[in-house]
């Protein structure tokens, strides 16, 4: 395949996941505008995101099963449509029940765009499949930023029902997503999964031993072979980082706004821009994650963007300066973000061909574990205050020791 077409296809794919997770994070983002209008408790407010993360946790594996089956292309602009009717939806929510239908329509736009796009950037990025793939997922974490810029320009002033100015951004998605689609369409059947070299190991080599390490064999070239208990002893080991990363951000994306309103004393509007500022954090961290984890390895790149994080996060609930809170917010969020590309990849290398349900896997499982989270995180910081919510939360990239347990595969690659 041409260079320039490659990059075309993925560069096209990372602005529509831009579009796509700018709607998401912009709902979010006028969390305080919605609380203030409708009367929320902090509770109703992690309903809200429960819904969303719900509708698109639990489609989103489903699809990735059905498109690695029978793939069908022209789902990327069938999920920004989805998106496109929620964000319309809210902008006349008049109740917490419209609000909760809105968001679940652009949950179920999520769920329907990520897996295939992740796949198909799998498909076409070759040897820099790294790269291209966390060029893909910073695409969506600069839309998830711009989301939250959006809310302070257009809807602080003016209130929420100014939402439906941001959907020309979705019918311009759909557009140039059509002729990616129709590439796609065309070019299916000579596009292959990468395929890892095979082994000429004998069924005795890969019998599963006591632990993780005894279950590595070497192979040819320097590739190792992982036991059927290696391989899904890893995959639990990679959930469990998700969950520490994913409640952590749930937390930000959810109260960050809250928390400074309460501890500074800003406005809404100038809460709605340190969010932007952590979300510009979070996506350069994923870009630089997925770079270097082609060269020093992705298990690196796992233990120290989840583990590297704790210095920050565990002095943010006790400094008391706006300035430095955001410093160390921004610092946590970039160290902490370069982990999910390294984590989706080393999944996806683990279950070669299996790459739409992978992708739909941990994405669905990031949403999912952030909807309950941000639910459980409002009942918290209803009954003992949005301070102690980030206190708590402060301790979860302690989790990112369990990365000692994961098999070394080598730089990049199994």
């Amino acid at each position: 395949m041409k260079r320039t077409t490659t990059l075309a296809i993925v560069l096209t794919l990372t602005f529509a996941h831009l579009s796509n997770d700018l709607f998401q994070t912009f709902f979010q983002a006028i969390y305080p505008q919605l609380k203030e209008s409708l009367l929320l408790t902090f509770t109703q407010i992690g309903f809200i995101t429960l819904t969303f993360q719900f509708t698109s946790s639990i489609c989103q594996p489903l699809v990735g099963i059905a498109t690695d089956r029978r793939p069908f292309p022209y789902l990327l602009p069938i999920g920004m449509f989805l998106a496109l009717i929620g964000v319309a939806m809210i902008s006349f929510a008049q109740s917490f029940s419209a609000v909760l239908l809105s968001v679940g329509f652009i949950g179920l736009g999520s769920a329907v765009f990520h897996p295939e796009a992740s796949r198909l950037v799998f498909m076409v990025s070759g040897a820099r499949l790294g790269f291209f793939q966390s060029l893909f997922l910073v695409g969506g974490n600069v839309g998830g930023s711009l989301g939250a810029l959006m809310a302070a320009i257009f809807i602080a002033p003016y209130g929420h029902g100014r939402s439906i100015w941001l959907t020309p951004i979705a019918i311009f998605t759909m557009i140039i997503m059509l002729p990616i689609c129709r590439w796609y369409s065309r070019n299916l059947n000579c596009m292959k999964y990468p395929q890892k070299e095979k082994d000429s190991k004998t069924s005795s080599d890969l019998q599963s031993d006591s632990n993780i390490d005894s279950s590595l064999e070497s192979g040819e070239e320097g590739s190792v072979v992982l036991s059927r208990s290696a391989v899904w002893g890893s995959l639990a080991i990679l959930m469990t980082l998700i969950f520490s990363k994913y409640i952590y951000l749930a937390c930000f994306r959810s109260y960050y706004t809250f928390y400074l309103i309460e501890l500074y004393g800003i406005s809404v509007r100038w809460s709605q821009t340190y969010l932007f500022l952590f979300l510009i954090a979070i996506g350069t961290g994923t870009l630089v994650g997925g770079h270097v984890g082609d060269y020093i390895g992705r298990k690196y790149v796992i233990w120290v963007s989840i583990l590297g994080a704790f210095p920050f996060t565990i002095c943010i609930p006790f400094v008391h300066s706006l300035f430095w809170t955001c410093v160390l917010s921004m610092l946590a969020g970039f160290i902490l973000s370069s982990a999910f590309s390294a984590i989706l990849l080393y999944a996806q290398e683990l279950f070669p061909g299996r790459v739409g349900m992978i992708a739909g896997l941990f994405f669905g499982l990031a949403f999912g574990v952030a909807g309950v989270a941000s639910v459980v995180l409002g009942i918290v910081a209803d009954k003992y205050g949005i301070d102690f919510v980030f206190g708590i939360c402060s301790l979860l990239p302690l989790l990112g020791l369990t990365t000692y347990l994961l098999p070394d595969l080598g730089r990049g690659k199994l």
